[in-house]
């Protein structure tokens, strides 16, 4: 593993344990060239995924990209960051596990979205709003209004 500070390619593991519900192995590293130190994490990957935009374009898929993404949904909400871990490698499983490595992007947007419904109601509009690109107040009630209950009998 090459040091983040100096680019030695001889990094040292210091301590390895299991991370995010035992899905990943967390590492401390050691670089005897700075004396740096910092933390890798090792997760299986089941496939390469390639994302299929709604344009047609191509592009890998990146966990850390769609992670970003939900923690911005989520930020300062009363969610343990290790539940939200939880969610996103769910959701990695549940993509690596269709069998297929072209995913498309409005799969992967409402896979998330059903996976942010069910644990902040909060975080699923901020989401949303832009997953579905919201543009004005009434984009919001008209979503809003449907998570009401007894909304579809207004």
């Amino acid at each position: 593993m090459r040091c983040p500070f100096c680019g030695n390619v001889d990094t040292q593991v210091k301590d390895s344990r299991p991370a995010e519900d035992n899905v990943a192995i967390r590492r401390r590293r050691f670089c005897p060239a700075c004396g740096g130190r910092f933390t890798t994490y090792e997760r299986v990957q089941l496939r390469d995924l390639v994302v299929v935009k709604s344009n047609g374009k191509r592009e890998d898929f990146d966990r850390d990209k769609m992670s970003r993404s939900i923690r911005i949904a989520m930020q300062k909400r009363p969610v343990e960051p290790e539940r939200i871990e939880q969610m996103i490698s769910g959701i990695v499983r549940r993509l690596e596990s269709t069998g297929e490595t072209d995913i498309p992007s409005k799969m992967i947007g409402e896979i998330v979205m059903e996976a942010l419904s069910r644990i902040d109601n909060v975080g699923y509009v901020r989401f949303a709003s832009v997953y579905k690109n919201f543009q004005d107040a009434d984009d919001f009630d008209k979503f809003v209004a449907e998570l009401r209950p007894g909304a579809a009998n207004d």
